[in-house]
């Protein structure tokens, strides 16, 4: 992402940023975004750019979220209250327009897409700029069946490019700094001395029937390779595929990774059903990570590429040192 005009940003007599109204262009997944200002009526179409804004401390210009896997992150709470929330799902057309939005932001090119809330390219003809998550286009190819594959593994630093996108396109380009630097102190700190080489971990987001489990180059990838630990399907690309229990059971993770969800589209949602499967399925309540109970659950966000799956490399990493698992 490359910022042709950036805005001005200041700081006022009381310490808080000012923001300057020239416009802002820069390229978003191929395409060119501009805001003519800063935006006072957005709409973010998916949780995690929502935390994002709300990280900003930006509430107060937004009109709206919707498409929520779980309770928004601690700390946000308040922030959180201020804004309409559209849909726990994916919202109409209409509702999103009814806000009578100057900016639309989502996570997934589903959400921006054909069958979603609306193509990028029917906003534009309503005047209304978009912006895309760059962890779900840079280096992934979404015109398959199901959550797409990856052509080059996910990094952290997409997330981060993301926040500094949105901190510029709203004009708080130092917050998005210090949002940053504090993510990654987050990350460096949950690292620190931690060798997991030799451990094998395993991602399960949702359903029992047929499980969508991490590939090697999403978001639990990310968490994966920071840790320095191995994905037991490093050897998918794509991005959820949907695979056998009996599959599961022959790869035998030393540990896994459960999304612990509140929306309710998939069966066993909750990492609570979804241990009760585990341990009752003669598939799997044999595997080694089942008899030992090593379970880690992590948000839905967490196991998505966001500013929390900084949340999930530190709770992962703290699961492996108490499991005895770092050497």
């Amino acid at each position: 992402m490359s910022v042709v005009l950036a805005a001005g940003c200041g700081t006022s007599s009381d310490g808080s940023e000012a923001t300057a109204a020239d416009a802002v262009t820069l390229t978003n997944c191929g395409q060119k975004v501009t805001v003519d200002s800063p935006p006072k009526r957005a709409v973010s179409l998916n949780q995690g750019t929502t935390e994002i804004m709300l990280s900003l401390g930006l509430a107060d210009r937004m009109v709206g979220t919707a498409t929520w896997t779980d309770p928004v992150s601690k700390g946000l709470e308040k922030e959180n209250a201020k804004v309409e929330r559209l849909a726990d799902n994916a919202p109409s057309l209409e509702t999103v327009l009814d806000t009578e939005p100057d900016f639309v932001a989502a996570s997934f090119a589903s959400t921006l897409g054909k069958g979603g809330v609306a193509p990028r390219k029917q906003f534009e003809k309503l005047g209304v700029p978009t912006y895309l998550s760059p962890s779900d286009c840079v280096g992934k190819d979404n015109d398959g069946d199901g959550d797409g594959a990856r052509t080059q593994p996910l990094a952290l630093d997409a997330i981060y490019g993301e926040v500094l996108d949105l901190a510029r396109l709203f004009g708080v380009q130092e917050r998005g700094e210090k949002l940053v630097a504090d993510l990654k102190g987050r990350v460096q700190k949950a690292t620190s001395g931690l060798k997991a080489q030799d451990v094998t971990l395993l991602y399960w987001f949702a359903n029992s029937q047929s499980p969508y489990l991490a590939g090697c180059c999403g978001a639990p990838g990310v968490i994966t390779r920071t840790l320095g630990a191995k994905n037991v399907f490093d050897d998918t690309k794509d991005e959820w595929p949907q695979v056998s229990w009996e599959t599961v059971a022959d790869r035998d993770p030393a540990v896994l990774v459960i999304g612990d969800l509140t929306r309710k589209q998939q069966t066993a949602e909750t990492a609570a059903k979804k241990i009760e499967f585990l341990e009752s399925n003669p598939v799997t309540k044999n595997m080694t990570a089942v008899k030992g109970k090593r379970y880690v659950l992590l948000s839905g966000q967490a196991m998505n590429p966001t500013i929390r799956t900084v949340e999930g490399i530190e709770k992962v990493a703290a699961a492996l040192r108490t499991y005895g698992l770092s050497r």
